[in-house]
């Protein structure tokens, strides 16, 4: 199959759930390309990027200026450069007898354009976020023949950008969708509340490599000091803060617990002064952002994993995300929030335990908890593992994806949706945006 993924940044150190379906898909014999709004470099990059030198497989979409002399201007230009490479394909785009406003509005003349480099043809469009969707459009309504197009939600796509745009955000554009995935449960629901068909969405989780991610039962040894970790980016939606806040208040009973927080991001200077200002800069740590390897490394010396997730003031929410997936595979015992996509990750007093959200008051009270009973440490470990273990493989789920991907072309993938995951063993349950109104715009 040939397969165009469509991503809003790429390559992103923080999206390696996109780069996992890109390298599964490949190693399975499948053609893949990929178009990004931003191409954020090729210095620091995943490995993988490297091994499988997706440069060669990396395509710029180029972005419709809003001021339409402007567009038009641009568009000239743009043309002018890329005619020879697709001449059928500009001028296709610029019917607008077949595609109305769409072409007057010149948005698909720069779909054309992002396309005329590759000159390819495509079985499966596959937006990798709901906000790529009215460009996987376009490129579907391009393409000839036309292929299918897949649209997953994953996050901020379902949750801030609805929240900014409105219940109606992706209304046009699920008249043009054939199939939706979502990565969680929590999600596949938003969708569907938004009106599309529950028979044509299932769960699709983001998977791990979990040979990576050896698993070890935690204990204590008689004097060791006890090591807490936190991964993921410093950004209101992660809930970092009230983590620092809850560890601070154990740290006095516990003088010798250290915190590590591995990431980077807009609130780390505000963190770093909420460290000090609670006299905690002896004990919690930031590491900044860490490759791969090292954070395994860091997990592997720590006791307990705090993943303290918000909704954050936009309405950004997280599904299952992967760091807690990682850790719980390495047998950490986790403590996490009843927020957004999480609990189907975490089993409330099972692989850990679940507070509300932004409740340092819950945060300290199974922190000390968790403390104060490493006993049962080894069992949540190993509840953990099986968890991911059973759920979140990613070579089992990219097996997974390539059966969708046929389902979705044979135009009968829905009526055997149950009976395809009992035999992978993977859970499924069954104001005016700028996208939009550029999509339409006259």
């Amino acid at each position: 199959m040939r397969v165009a993924f469509l991503v809003g940044h790429f390559p992103r150190l923080s999206e390696t759930f996109v780069l996992n379906q890109i390298t599964g898909l490949l190693d399975r014999g499948h053609d893949v390309d990929i178009y990004t709004e931003h191409i954020e470099g090729w210095t620091k990059v995943h490995p993988d990027v490297e091994k499988y030198r997706l440069w060669e497989r990396t395509f710029l979409i180029h972005s419709v200026p809003q001021n339409y002399i402007w567009r038009v201007l641009r568009g000239l230009w743009l043309t002018l450069i890329h005619f020879r490479q697709a001449p059928w394909l500009i001028l296709r785009s610029l019917n607008v007898f077949a595609y109305g406003t769409q072409a007057a509005s010149l948005w698909l003349l720069y779909s054309a354009i992002s396309l005329a480099e590759k000159q390819a043809s495509y079985d499966i469009i596959h937006c990798q976020f709901g906000t790529q969707g009215y460009r996987g459009a376009t490129f579907k309504r391009l393409l000839k023949p036309m292929p299918k197009l897949l649209v997953m939600f994953r996050g901020h796509d379902i949750s801030r950008y609805v929240k900014e745009g409105g219940d109606k955000v992706y209304q046009a554009l699920f008249k043009d969708v054939d199939y939706c995935l979502a990565n969680c449960d929590f999600f596949r629901q938003r969708v569907i509340d938004l009106g599309w068909n529950a028979e044509k969405i299932s769960v699709h989780f983001s998977g791990i490599d979990i040979k990576k991610f050896k698993f070890k039962p935690r204990s204590l040894s008689p004097g060791e000091s006890i090591k807490i970790a936190t991964v993921g980016r410093l950004e209101e939606k992660k809930g970092i803060e009230y983590a620092i806040r809850a560890v601070a208040k154990q740290i006095e009973k516990t003088p010798s617990l250290a915190y590590y927080i591995i990431g980077d991001g807009s609130l780390k200077a505000s963190l770093h002064a909420l460290i000090c200002s609670l006299g905690m800069d002896s004990n919690i740590h930031l590491l900044g952002w860490k490759n791969e390897a090292e954070i395994i490394q860091v997990l592997d010396d720590c006791h307990v994993f705090i993943a303290p997730s918000v909704t954050a003031s936009d309405g950004n929410q997280d599904a299952p995300i992967n760091v807690l997936k990682e850790a719980m595979a390495m047998g950490l015992p986790v403590i996490s929030t009843c927020h957004g996509g999480i609990p189907e990750l975490v089993e409330d007093g099972v692989s850990g335990y679940l507070v509300p959200e932004r409740d340092v008051y819950a945060l300290a009270e199974k922190l000390e908890y968790m403390l104060a009973h490493p006993e049962r440490w080894p069992d949540m470990g190993e509840a953990g593992r099986k968890f991911v273990e059973r759920h979140f493989d990613l070579q089992n789920l990219n097996d997974l994806l390539v059966v969708r991907y046929k389902q979705i072309l044979s135009q009968d993938h829905w009526k055997n949706e149950k009976k395809l995951l009992s035999q992978k063993g993977t859970a499924s349950f069954s104001k005016k945006s700028p996208l939009r109104s550029a999509y339409f715009e006259k």
